[in-house]
C-alpha cells in the first residue's frame, strides 16, 4: 500500500495539473453573458444586500438606494462581459458609502489577470481635486512627463472630471473624500480604473504644465510590459538558479512594522502598516515598548498612514500601551440577522451562523447585538505603558481598525494626530465579519459586511473620517523636493517640545 501511494499521488497531481491547465487554456476573458443570466445575478446581488447588509441605508436613504438599484437593473438590456457587469455592480455598491463593501472579479478572471501581462496605463499619479502629478512614468525614455510634472488632463478629460467619474466606482466610508483621492493615488489604482471604466487606447494625449507654468500637450504610448521585458532581456542576463527554499522573513516583517530610536531627541518612530494577523505584531509591541521604557524615550511617533486595518484585537493591543484611561471599542455592535435565504452563495455562512449563535443576543430593537464589546472596557497596560508625547500620523489609507485606534486616542492630552483625514469613518463602520458572496452565473464576487459598529454615539454622524489636530499633506512642491510634510511637521513639534531650534535641510 505504501509503495503504491506515491504513484497514486503523482497521478492525481498530474491529472489536477492537466485539469488546471485545460481550464486556464479554455478561459475566455471576453465571454459575454446573456441578459437573463445577468438579471438573475443582479437579483441575488440586490436581495442579499437588502436582506443582510447592516448599513445599507446608513448614509443613503432607502428611496435613493431603490433608485440606484432600479437604475442598475434597467441598464441590463443586452449581454455583457464580466468587466462590464462588475462595473455596473461597483457603480451601485459605491452608493452605499461603505468602504468594506466592494465588488471583485470572479476567481477565474482574477487568476487570468494575475497571469496575463496586459498593456497598462503608463503613469502612476498623485491625484488632488484640481490636478495630478507624475510619480512614476513606466515609459522610462519619456523626457517630458518626468516625476514632478503636473498633469491637467488626459484624452480630453480634465482632472476633476476623471476623479468624479472614477469615484462612482470606488467604495468609501460615508462622505470622506480623502480616502478616495488616496485610492486613485495608490500605485496601479488609477490605471486599473482607467482601463476598466474608460478603456485603454494605444496612445494618450496628455496636457501638462511646463517649467513656466504654461499648459502644453504631448502624446504618450501605452505601456506594454511584454515589450519592456524583451528589451531588458537583450541588455542583461536573466538570473539563474532557484531561490532559497526558506527566504528570510525578517526583512518582509520590517516592511510591515518597525521602530527606530533617536536618542538625540529622545524619540522613537514606529511604523505599523497593518493590524492583520500573521505579522507577529503582539511580540513586536512587547519588545518595542520594553525598549522605549528602558531608554526613557519621551516622544513616540506612530505612523499608521498606510494602515488599512485588520484585526481589532491587535489594534486594541497597541491602544492599551498608549491610552491613559479605560476605553470601549464600540457603543454598539450588531447584525440585523444571523441567517440568510441565500446561504449557498455566502462564503462560510454556516460557520458565521454558529458563531453568531454564540456571541450575539437579540434585543428589543430586533437586532442581534455583540454585547461583549458593547459592555467591555479595555484597561491601559501597566507594564511598559508609554506616558510621553504621542504623535499619530494618519492619511487616506488609514482605515477600519486603524480608525478605531486613532479614534480612541484622539483628544487625549498627550496625543496629537498629524496628517490627513482618515479614509475610515470616525462615527463607525460596517465590518467585523466580511464574507464573500459569489453570484451563480458570472462568478462575480462582492464583500458583505455583517456587523454595524458605532464607535462613539456622542459624535455627529456626518460621514467624515477622523480629522487630524494638525493637517499636513503632500503638495506638488514637497513631492518635487522629496520632503515628507507629515514627518517634517512632527520633527518640528518634537524639537520645539525639547527646546531645540529646527535647522533647515541643506
Amino acid at each position: 500500500m505504501r509503495q503504491w501511494l506515491p504513484c497514486f499521488v503523482v497521478i492525481v497531481l498530474a491529472m489536477f495539473s492537466i485539469g488546471c491547465a485545460s481550464s486556464r487554456k479554455s478561459f475566455d476573458p471576453n465571454k459575454k453573458y446573456a441578459a437573463a443570466q445577468l438579471q438573475q445575478d443582479y437579483h441575488y446581488f440586490r436581495n442579499i444586500l437588502e436582506e443582510s447588509h447592516p448599513s445599507l441605508y446608513w448614509f443613503t436613504p432607502k428611496d435613493s438606494m431603490d433608485y440606484f438599484f432600479n437604475t442598475g437593473y434597467n441598464s441590463i438590456n443586452d449581454s455583457m462581459s464580466e468587466p462590464q457587469f462588475r462595473n455596473l455592480l461597483a457603480w451601485v455598491t459605491s452608493k452605499i458609502r461603505c468602504g468594506h463593501t466592494a465588488v471583485r472579479f470572479s476567481k477565474p478572471y482574477s487568476s487570468y489577470l494575475d497571469t496575463v501581462r496586459l498593456p497598462v496605463f503608463p503613469l502612476h499619479l498623485k491625484v488632488w481635486p484640481d490636478s495630478m502629478m507624475v510619480i512614476t512614468n513606466l515609459n522610462r525614455k519619456d523626457s517630458i512627463l518626468k516625476r514632478g510634472t503636473v498633469i491637467t488632463g488626459i484624452n480630453g478629460w480634465r482632472t476633476a472630471q476623471l476623479a468624479d467619474t472614477f469615484f462612482n466606482y470606488v467604495s468609501g466610508d460615508g462622505y470622506t473624500q480623502t480616502g478616495k483621492y488616496q485610492i486613485l493615488s495608490n500605485r496601479g489604482s488609477f490605471g486599473n480604473l482607467y482601463r476598466n471604466i474608460l478603456g485603454l487606447t494605444d496612445q494618450f494625449t496628455v496636457t501638462y504644465r511646463d517649467n513656466d507654468d504654461t499648459e502644453r500637450e504631448t502624446v504618450i504610448p501605452i505601456y506594454d510590459p511584454r515589450a519592456d521585458t524583451a528589451n531588458r532581456g537583450s541588455t542583461g542576463s536573466r538570473p539563474t538558479g532557484r531561490p532559497p527554499r526558506q527566504a528570510p522573513r525578517a526583512p518582509m516583517l520590517n516592511g510591515v512594522r518597525s521602530v527606530q530610536i533617536d536618542t538625540s531627541l529622545s524619540s522613537a518612530y514606529m511604523t505599523v502598516n497593518t493590524f492583520a494577523k500573521g505579522n507577529k505584531l503582539r511580540p513586536f509591541f512587547r519588545r518595542s515598548f520594553r525598549e522605549l521604557k528602558k531608554r526613557n524615550i519621551q516622544h513616540l511617533v506612530v505612523d499608521v498612514r498606510s494602515n488599512g486595518g485588520g484585526d481589532a484585537g491587535i489594534s486594541t493591543k497597541l491602544t492599551r500601551y498608549l491610552a491613559n484611561k479605560k476605553f470601549k471599542l464600540a457603543d454598539s455592535l450588531y447584525t440585523p440577522r444571523r441567517t440568510s435565504h441565500y446561504t449557498k452563495y455566502i462564503q462560510w455562512q454556516p460557520v458565521y451562523w454558529l458563531m453568531m449563535q454564540a456571541i450575539t443576543h437579540k434585543k428589543k430593537d430586533g437586532l442581534y447585538h455583540f454585547g461583549y464589546f458593547e459592555r467591555h472596557y479595555f484597561k491601559p497596560k501597566k507594564r511598559n505603558h508609554f506616558n510621553g508625547d504621542i504623535y499619530i500620523i494618519t492619511g487616506g489609507n488609514s482605515f477600519s481598525a486603524t480608525t478605531l485606534f486613532a479614534g480612541v486616542l484622539k483628544g487625549q492630552h498627550n496625543v496629537k494626530i498629524i496628517g490627513e483625514e482618515t479614509g475610515g469613518g470616525a462615527y463607525g463602520n460596517s465590518a467585523w465579519m466580511i464574507p464573500d458572496v459569489t453570484l451563480p452565473n458570472t462568478g462575480v464576487r462582492f464583500r458583505l459586511p455583517r456587523f454595524r459598529l458605532v464607535m462613539n454615539k456622542d459624535l455627529v454622524k456626518d460621514g467624515r473620517g477622523i480629522i487630524p489636530d494638525i493637517e499636513a499633506a503632500p503638495t506638488a512642491e514637497t513631492i518635487r523636493q522629496g520632503v515628507d510634510p507629515k514627518i517634517d511637521t512632527v520633527r518640528k513639534l518634537i524639537m520645539q517640545k525639547s527646546g531645540m531650534a529646527a535647522h533647515p535641510k541643506p
